[in-house]
C-alpha cells in the first residue's frame, strides 16, 4: 500500500508498537520521581526537559522500550497547534502509541497531527520514505479523524500538482473521481455551451486558454435535507492575462484553484460521514491565459445575474468565475452557501498565511464559524462586509468594477462585489484563503495547506446534531 495511503488510516489495534508518554515540562520532575534509576539516568543523560517538541526513546532493560514526547507549558502551546506531529518525525520509524499526558481534546488533535505529518508529495520524486504509524487512541472517533486526515492530503494533492497535470480538463477528472467514489451526480457546461447556459463571465476569463474553461456541478444527498452549495475558485493558472504578473508573482499561482481544492476536500468529508445535507459542489475551472481570445482591460462583461463588470484589471479574474457560480448557486436559495477562493493578497497582508478571513453577514453564523475554527484548529478571523465602501467597486459605465484603484480594503472590496451575487441565499460566508504553508511547521510541511473546511464541517455537524 503506498505510504500515502497508510498514513492517512492507523495502524490496525493488534500492531506491536511502542508506549509514547507526553509529559509537560512542569510534570517531569514528578514522573521521574516514580522511575527507576537507569531511566532517569537515561533521561539526564539525555537532557530531556520536557520542552514541546522534544523526543526521546528510552531502553529498559529486560522490558519494552518506551518514548518521551514533551508537552512544554501552556503558553508555548497556544502559539502553535498540532505539537504532537513532532512526534511522527523526531522518534524513530515504527509503531506507537499514546499512553499518559494528555485530555480528550488534546488527544483529538495529536492524533489528527500525527497523520498530518505523514503527508508526502511524491509524485515527482523517484523514491518514497517511510513512515511511522499510529495506533488509534481509544477515546477519539477514529473514523471521523482519518477522514479529516483524507480529504486534506486530497487538497493538499491538487493545490501541489503543477498546471502541467492539474489544468481544468484534469481538475475535472479529479471532480469526477470524487463523484463516482460517493455515488455523487456530476455534470460539465463547457466551452461554448457556458455562453448558452448563461455563464459569461467563466467563458471570458478561460477562453484563451488551450483548455476550454468549464463549470463542474456535482449533487449528492437527499433532495429534502437542508441544501449546501459549496463555490470553490478553480483557476488553474493565473498568468494576471493582458495584465500579466511579474515572474515572482506567478511563481505559485499554480495554488489558484485553492478554494476548488478545498471545497472538494469539504465536500469529501461531508459525503464519507454521510451527513443529512442536500450538498451541491460548483467549481468554475478555467485558466487564465494571453492570446488573441483573451479578455482585455476596459471590457465591460454581463454576468449571468445580468450586473455589467467594467474589467480594470485582468488579473482580478477570479471574482468574475466566482460572480457567475455564485449567481448560479444562489438561484436555488441554498440554506447554506460557502464561497471559498485564494482571492486577494490583501488578505494576507491583513492576517497573514495562517489565519483565514471569512466574511458574512450573519452574526450567528460568524459566531458559530469562529468557534469551531478554534475547537478544531482551523483559525478563522471575521472581517466586515463594510457596506461604505461599497462605492469603491461601482464605475461610471458599469453596475460594478472588477478591480477599484486606490490600493485600499482589496479583500473586502473583494468580498462585497461577490455579495452582489448573492441574494437568496438564508445563511452566507466568503472565504479568503491562502492555501499555502511558506515554511514547514509540525503537521504543517511546506506547500498546499487546507483552510476552514474543518470549521465548516464542524458548523454543518452540530446544526444536523441539534
Amino acid at each position: 500500500m503506498p505510504s500515502k495511503l497508510l498514513a492517512s488510516k492507523f495502524a490496525d489495534a493488534n500492531t506491536p508498537s511502542v508506549a509514547i508518554i507526553v509529559l509537560a515540562s512542569d510534570k517531569l520532575a514528578g514522573w521521574l520521581e516514580t522511575q527507576p534509576s537507569d531511566v532517569q539516568a537515561w533521561v539526564a543523560r539525555n537532557k530531556f526537559r520536557g520542552k514541546l517538541g522534544e523526543c526521546l526513546t528510552v531502553p529498559v532493560p529486560d522490558a519494552e522500550p518506551f518514548a518521551l514526547f514533551g508537552w512544554g507549558d501552556a503558553s508555548a502551546r497556544t502559539r502553535g497547534r498540532f505539537h504532537f506531529a513532532a512526534a511522527a518525525k523526531g522518534l524513530p520509524t515504527g509503531c506507537y502509541h499514546i499512553k499518559s499526558g494528555l485530555t480528550q481534546d488534546e488527544t483529538f488533535q495529536s492524533a489528527l497531527a500525527w497523520l498530518q505529518a505523514g503527508y508526502r508529495f511524491e509524485r515527482y520524486k523517484s523514491a518514497s520514505h517511510e513512515i511511522s504509524r499510529l495506533i488509534a487512541p481509544e477515546n477519539i472517533d477514529a473514523a471521523y479523524v482519518e477522514a479529516l486526515a483524507k480529504a486534506e492530503f486530497l487538497t493538499r494533492d491538487l493545490i501541489n500538482t503543477p498546471t502541467s497535470d492539474m489544468g481544468p480538463d484534469q481538475l475535472e477528472e479529479q471532480f469526477q473521481a470524487l463523484a463516482t467514489e460517493f455515488s455523487a451526480d456530476a455534470t460539465t457546461i463547457k466551452g461554448d455551451d457556458l455562453i448558452a447556459e448563461n455563464l459569461p463571465m467563466i467563458h471570458a476569463v478561460g477562453r484563451a486558454s488551450a483548455q476550454q474553461p468549464r463549470l463542474l456541478d456535482m449533487r449528492w444527498g437527499d433532495a429534502a435535507d437542508p441544501k449546501v452549495t459549496l463555490v470553490g475558485k478553480g483557476v488553474c493558472f493565473d498568468t494576471g492575462g493582458l495584465n500579466i504578473k511579474p515572474g515572482a508573482s506567478m511563481g505559485l499561482m499554480k495554488k489558484d484553484m485553492g478554494g476548488a481544492a478545498t471545497v472538494l476536500g469539504l465536500a469529501r468529508i461531508i459525503m464519507s460521514q454521510n451527513l443529512p445535507v442536500r450538498l451541491r459542489v460548483l467549481v468554475p475551472a478555467v485558466e487564465n491565459s494571453i492570446s488573441a481570445e483573451a479578455f482585455r482591460p476596459g471590457d465591460v462583461l454581463t454576468s449571468r445575474k445580468g450586473l455589467t463588470v467594467e474589467v480594470n484589471n485582468t488579473d482580478a479574474e477570479g471574482r468574475l468565475v466566482l460572480a457567475d457560480a455564485l449567481a448560479l448557486a444562489d438561484e436555488e436559495a441554498p440554506d447554506y452557501l460557502f464561497c471559498m477562493a485564494t482571492l486577494t493578497g490583501a488578505a494576507r497582508v491583513a492576517l497573514g498565511p495562517d489565519v483565514v478571513p471569512f466574511y458574512t453577514d450573519d452574526d450567528a453564523l460568524s459566531h458559530r464559524l469562529a468557534r469551531s475554527g478554534r475547537a478544531i484548529f482551523d483559525p478563522l478571523w471575521r472581517m466586515p462586509f463594510w457596506s461604505p465602501y461599497e462605492t469603491m467597486i461601482e464605475p461610471e459605465i458599469a453596475d460594478l468594477d472588477n478591480a477599484p484603484s486606490g490600493g485600499f480594503a482589496g479583500s473586502i472590496t473583494a468580498a462585497l462585489f461577490l455579495r452582489r451575487f448573492v441574494e437568496r441565499a438564508t445563511h452566507f460566508a466568503h472565504f479568503d484563503i491562502y492555501g499555502w504553508n511558506p515554511t514547514a511547521r509540525p503537521g504543517h510541511p511546506k506547500g498546499a495547506a487546507f483552510q476552514g473546511a474543518r470549521a465548516i464541517f464542524e458548523v454543518l455537524r452540530q446544526k444536523a446534531e441539534a
